[in-house]
């Protein structure tokens, strides 16, 4: 495996990174929760775009991967300048960004703070506000009680070995970086990719994000079938299908 380069944020976070020289506009993956930038999707773009001489960009959040940090002391607003720092600071020109799950959320925080470096966004089951519409919605009054009181929950999952944690921090961090409760413009291509057999966001995410954002080319393609991982070959051809489409836009 390479050794990921490592960026220095201005808090001094290390994040760890590759990139992929090639033509613009250049592409960035964004990865969700918990996961890191060897993941199947991310690593497939990569592959594509040093075959087809496309600029590339892929990282870790702090307390993801090979970054420095550790999860339990994140939150979204964190990973987000994460993702605005490696941008302003790795790449040149507008950027494809790519988001899947939690990194679609970070996508759209960068469309709120930095809109002039995104040509176009691509969407995976971008997961929008999920610590509050789906975390915290989901907690029983015990679990939202002993949220508030120890600072940190147990959550089960059916990804890891064991529960994880998740803190009072990443609730209330949550709330600040919602996007679906303010005005969200977005003013280059969007395509947003979703499965309908996906049990872990939701369909109506989707369409809440449809129904609430403001923008003139902004596309929902539901994908009969497919799960929330969104990399079997034929997903990952209609991923690349959408990238190209809000390329040619752009």
């Amino acid at each position: 495996m390479i050794k990921p380069a490592i960026f220095e944020t201005e808090t001094g976070r290390q994040i760890a990174y590759h990139k992929t020289e090639g033509s613009g506009p250049s592409v960035v993956f964004l990865g969700g929760f918990m996961s890191d930038m060897n993941g199947s999707k991310a690593t497939h773009l990569e592959k594509w775009a040093k075959e087809t001489g496309r600029a590339y960009l892929r990282f870790d959040y702090s307390g993801h991967g090979q970054s420095s940090g550790v999860f339990e002391q994140g939150c979204i607003g964190e990973w987000a300048e994460d993702a605005k720092e490696v941008i302003l600071g790795l790449t040149e020109g507008p950027q494809v960004i790519v988001g899947s799950s939690m990194g679609g959320w970070i996508a759209l925080l960068m469309a709120k703070c930095i809109p002039q470096k995104i040509s176009g966004l691509v969407g995976i089951a971008a997961a929008p506000d999920f610590v509050i519409d789906g975390i915290w919605d989901s907690f029983t009054d015990e679990e939202k009680a002993t949220l508030m009181s120890d600072g940190q929950v147990p959550l089960a999952n059916e990804y890891f070995d064991g529960p994880y944690t998740i803190t009072k921090k990443l609730i209330e961090d949550g709330r600040v970086q919602s996007v679906l409760r303010d005005p969200l413009n977005l003013p280059f291509p969007v395509r947003l990719l979703h499965g309908t057999a996906d049990t872990d966001v939701n369909m109506d995410v989707a369409l809440r994000i449809m129904e609430h954002a403001t923008g003139q080319d902004i596309r929902l393609t539901l994908v009969k079938g497919a799960d929330h991982s969104f990399s079997e070959p034929d997903n990952l051809a209609m991923l690349r299908r959408a990238i190209h489409s809000v390329t040619m836009k752009s």
